[in-house]
């Protein structure tokens, strides 16, 4: 399998450590200032990177739905003007750019429409990202791919056939693959994590990874123990603020547990050659019975 090296000389592969994403989304609701609380604190739990959507709003918005009208934490407005207010532009980015540097975390964003990847291509970021609905959008991933970086294609809402058609439209070259559901949030029965192996042998040079919409952190636990090179999760400050995606993300501390438990999976799971450890010995010489049965066994 092909071994994915970001510009910073990260590497996403098999045999590397697991590619953590704490996905900001629009969980920022438009505030710059959570936006950097936020990636501040994944950067303090170990994440290696945060990722953010960029729309443009008249592009991705159906006409018929601008002028529909919503309440909002911002009082009641068209869903196209709240489309905008939670987008974030030049100069929000350039600060995110600028934050995301100095606390040394990878941030990249999942771009809904072209000209949103024209926007992004202004600040160089290491790679890209693909959304789920994005998939059968063959102009919009190519318009990825041919940045040059680095390419995530989630997988929610697809069959194995659309999958397919977009890894032979795209190629397989610097190409990552997210095993996702897309329901937020996600019933277990629904996660179907045996896709993870699937996706591994239907696609033996691609990293194959898991992007969860679940509520908790075990099944994303037993992703990464089936292989997941990488994973991502929504994040938030609390899921109890506005926005769609804030009930199936995880709270701060959620996230530096999660961080922590899949670096012990990580070096729990060893090397599959079986040994005795230096820590076993005592209780093998106070235990065993057949000493010389375990000297004939070690030869």
């Amino acid at each position: 399998m092909n071994t994915i090296t970001l510009k910073n000389g990260r590497k996403i592969g098999p045999g590397e450590p697991c590619f953590i994403i704490a996905e900001i989304g629009i969980n920022h609701n438009g505030d710059l200032g959570i936006a950097k609380r936020l990636i501040e604190e994944a950067a303090a739990a170990g994440c290696d990177a945060v990722k953010f959507q960029k729309r443009t709003p008249e592009i991705c918005t159906p006409r018929d739905e601008w002028d529909r009208m919503r309440d909002t934490p911002w009082g009641r407005m068209r869903y196209i003007d709240y489309r905008y207010k939670v987008e974030f532009g030049v100069a929000e980015y350039a600060e995110i750019d600028r934050f995301a540097r100095e606390k040394g975390i990878v941030w990249f964003a999942s771009c809904w429409d072209q000209e949103s990847v024209d926007f992004l291509e202004q600040f160089d970021p290491m790679l890209y990202k693909a959304a789920s609905a994005s998939l059968t959008d063959i102009e919009l991933l190519n318009k990825k791919k041919n940045t040059g970086k680095p390419l995530i294609i989630s997988t929610g809402m697809s069959t194995q056939h659309q999958i397919d058609f977009a890894v032979e439209a795209i190629g397989q070259d610097n190409l990552l693959i997210a095993h996702s559901t897309s329901a937020y949030p996600c019933p277990a029965e629904e996660l179907n994590l045996k896709m993870i192996h699937t996706l591994q042998e239907k696609f033996p040079g691609v990293p194959i990874g898991y992007s969860g919409h679940e509520t908790g952190l075990a099944t994303t636990y037993a992703a990464v123990a089936m292989g997941a090179c990488f994973v991502e999760r929504h994040y938030t400050l609390d899921r109890a603020m506005w926005g769609s995606d804030q009930a199936a993300s995880v709270e701060i501390e959620g996230m530096r547990r999660m961080v922590r438990d899949i670096r012990d999976i990580e070096k729990a799971m060893g090397n599959g050659i079986k040994q005795v450890y230096e820590s076993e010995m005592g209780a093998m010489k106070k235990l065993r019975k057949f000493k010389d049965f375990d000297l004939i066994s070690s030869n």
